[in-house]
Parts: structure tokens; C-alpha cells; sequence
């Protein structure tokens, strides 16, 4: 029974779905014959004929419009030099040329009294900035901060601690990870007293941050000292003290919404200002689109202005919605790829000179 099966089986396989005529074989057989000849279309082939290089017209090299011309090459440095001059050697291209953009604009707001806003991921702060950050803060470098969820934490723990960033690796294999108490306990307390007096999440830490030790260090103390807007954009689920048996959604949920609305206001002031973005890759760049078009919305002109991404590496949003789309009515935006702990001392410094 199973041979026969088979048998019927590979039969039905070999069988031709439909069968020709002899003529209409040999007329099939005819124009395939036709078409391909020992694998060579029927189509006539196309042909290359040589180019006589004789024939080449040039023109001199004077009338060539060059990119690069030994006056704006680089110098040598010489010990004892100062950072100005250091700046002054530099290559005149590239990189070099919009970092010097950025210098000029920042210093050319602080001059004009325009506003240079600070947004930030928690790397920053982890690479030992924040003295740097509060020191631009305290001469009016710099008039707003805006920062993510994870930058409020190092910037928190730092401050009660002075240490901050734990081995994920380790707490995740064995479930610890994110689960001191502290931290999650005085920052969520903190949100529940700042909503009970109408304040924002960075206003409400900044002034518990002022009773720790290391407020001088801290971004958020220094911001409720004086009085500069420190916000904090939350997103629900992504920080550590999220975990704690303490933590209110209502509360984070409030208490970021107050720091947007503050930091939509900021925006609507940067006509002639600057925003720089130190590492954040998703969170700020968006939450700054809202923002931007919350202030154009309700009529701020906000059109001439500069922007600059400092980041390890170049991404999506931040190429997209702080360098490009928001620049497009007449400012500048630049991306400057380095690693943070050289790029924004450098960018201070700079400005320092500058002003």
C-alpha cells in the first residue's frame, strides 16, 4: 500500500501541468533558442568606446576656490602659554570652528542678559562636573538647568553622601539594585512637602539638598539658593527610587508637570540665547520640542538662537530636535562629539576667556 502511494506520489511530481502540441514545442523551443544563445542575451550588448585624455581642459590653481589654506593650520604649543592662546592655535576647522561658535554665542548672551540653557543627562554629573556646573551658575553663565531623573539622584546623593553610582551588574544579578533606602525615602518626601507648598521636583529637592553637607556641589541647592531653575523631567519607571515602598506616581507626576510648565517659560525667553545639551539622548530633546513649541504657541518669538549637543556620539533625537528642527527660522545648531569630562571644561573655560 505505502509503494503504491509513493509510486503515485513521485508520478503526479513528474507529470507537466499542461502538454504542447509538437508546433507549439518546437515554436517554445525556438524562441528561447532566440533569446538566449550560449548564455549571451538576444538584445545587442552595449558597448564603451575609450576617452581620448588629450582632450581634458584645466584651469589654474589660482582660480580655485580652496577649503583649507596653511593660515588656519595649527601651532604648536609652548609651555607657559595661556589658555587663550591655547584656543587662538587651535586648527581652524571642523570641530574647532563650531566649538568657537558656541563659545561666542554663550558669551555674547551673557553679555546681551539672554538666557544659556543647561539641559543634561546624569552622566555629567558622574564624571565630577558638577563644581563646574555650579561655578557657571554662581556668574550668570548659565540661568537654567534642566535635567533627567537619574541627574537629580547623583546629584542628590552626592550632596547627603558624597558618593553616588553603584555596580548594576551586582545589584541586578542579585536584586538589590536601586534599593538603598535613603535616597528613595528623603526624595520622595521631599516631592510630597514641595507639591504640599505648589513648588516644582528641582526646587523641592534643591531645598531639601540645602541642609546636606555638600550643597556647595549641588546643582539643585545651588538652583533654590539662587533662585535659578533647576527642573527635573521624570519618566515613571526609569529611576531607582521608583522602587521604593515610598514612592507616589501622583506626586512624581505632579511634581515634574510643575518643572515642564517652568521649563516651557525658560524656553520662551531664548530669542538671542543658547541651549546647550550635555548627554541626554532621548528624555530632554524631546521634552525641549514640547517645550519650544508650547512658547511659539502662546506667541514668544523664539527664532534666533543657538544650540549645541555635547555627547560621546551622535544621536537621532538630539541631531533632530535641539540641533536641527528648532534652529530652522534663522538660529544655529551644532553637534560636538567628545567625551563630557573634557568637552565642558574645555566649553567653560573658553567662555571664561571670552567674557
Amino acid at each position: 500500500m505505502a509503494a503504491k502511494s509513493t509510486a503515485r506520489l513521485e508520478g503526479n511530481v513528474n507529470e507537466p501541468r499542461s502538454r504542447l502540441s509538437d508546433s507549439e514545442a518546437a515554436r517554445t523551443f525556438d524562441i528561447r533558442r532566440s533569446t538566449f544563445v550560449a548564455g549571451h542575451s538576444r538584445f545587442p550588448r552595449v558597448r564603451f568606446p575609450p576617452l581620448d585624455f588629450s582632450k581634458i581642459r584645466t584651469y589654474p590653481v589660482a582660480d580655485r576656490a580652496n577649503k583649507v589654506a596653511v593660515e588656519a593650520f595649527a601651532k604648536p604649543h609652548a609651555a607657559g602659554e595661556s589658555f587663550a592662546t591655547f584656543l587662538d592655535k587651535l586648527p581652524d576647522f571642523l570641530a574647532v570652528q563650531d566649538f568657537k561658535c558656541v563659545v561666542t554665542a554663550i558669551a555674547t548672551a551673557v553679555k546681551n542678559q539672554r538666557p544659556v540653557l543647561l539641559m543634561m543627562g546624569a552622566h555629567s554629573i558622574k564624571v565630577g562636573l558638577n563644581p563646574l556646573i555650579v561655578d557657571a551658575m554662581r556668574r550668570g553663565i548659565v540661568n537654567a538647568v534642566a535635567f533627567n531623573g537619574a541627574g537629580a539622584i547623583h546629584d542628590f546623593e552626592l550632596c547627603y553622601n558624597g558618593e553616588t553610582s553603584e555596580d548594576v551588574q551586582r545589584g541586578l544579578n542579585d536584586g538589590s539594585f536601586g534599593m538603598v533606602d535613603e535616597t528613595g525615602r528623603m526624595m520622595n518626601a521631599a516631592f510630597a512637602d514641595g507639591i504640599a507648598r505648589g513648588l516644582g521636583a528641582g526646587r523641592a529637592l534643591g531645598e531639601r539638598a540645602l541642609a546636606f553637607p555638600n550643597k556647595h556641589l549641588s546643582i539643585m541647592a545651588t538652583g533654590a539658593e539662587l533662585d535659578i531653575p533647576v527642573t527635573v523631567h521624570i519618566g515613571i519607571g526609569t529611576d531607582i527610587i521608583h522602587q521604593h515602598p515610598t514612592t507616589n506616581g501622583a506626586h512624581l507626576g505632579e511634581a515634574s508637570y510643575r518643572d515642564f510648565q517652568t521649563f516651557a517659560a525658560v524656553c520662551a525667553q531664548l530669542e538671542g540665547g543658547v541651549v546647550l545639551n550635555v548627554g541626554s539622548a532621548v528624555i530632554m530633546p524631546e521634552v525641549f520640542l514640547k517645550a519650544l513649541t508650547i512658547a511659539r504657541n502662546l506667541g514668544h518669538k523664539v527664532e534666533k538662537f543657538t544650540t549645541a549637543t555635547l555627547d560621546m556620539t551622535r544621536h537621532y533625537r538630539p541631531s533632530e530636535n535641539v540641533q536641527r528642527r528648532p534652529t530652522a527660522l534663522g538660529g544655529k545648531g551644532v553637534y560636538l562629539v567628545g567625551h563630557h569630562e573634557l568637552m565642558l571644561p574645555l566649553l567653560f573655560a573658553a567662555v571664561t576667556e571670552a567674557i
